[in-house]
């Protein structure tokens, strides 16, 4: 019995393993602009504007910061007010007891097997 020697083309090796992970991220790129396109369609579509990435602003100082609106001040006035219950322990007291009572119930036949069969015996 003799055995073959194993023969392998490496450059024939290479160039398909190439080719496959080229195809492959070739297709993901391709993939890519396809969903951003589609994004852009939908938005279109909609009539939403799409978001846009802002550059963060530079803090401004405390005090040349503007006055807040009428609606954040309530936002604010309901944050306070929230805390404020909160950690005085202004809430409903809720019962501690669990109660479990078995409870006998007369027979409800809605899923009983023999009154879902039907008669075709005639």
């Amino acid at each position: 019995m003799t055995v073959l020697p194993l023969v392998v083309d490496w450059g024939q090796t290479w160039l398909v393993t190439g080719v496959g992970f080229g195809m492959v991220f070739v297709l993901l790129v391709v993939l890519i602009f396809i969903l951003k396109l589609l994004g852009v369609v939908m938005n279109s579509s909609t009539g939403k504007p799409a978001k846009k990435a802002e550059a963060p602003k530079a803090a401004a100082a405390p005090a040349a910061a503007p006055k807040a609106s009428a609606s954040e001040d309530d936002d604010l006035a309901a944050v306070a007010m929230a805390l404020h219950l909160y950690f005085n322990g202004v809430h409903d007291e809720e019962p501690t007891e669990i109660t479990l009572r078995n409870i006998e119930r007369r027979y409800s036949p809605w899923n009983d097997k023999a009154y879902g069969m039907n008669n075709l015996h005639r």
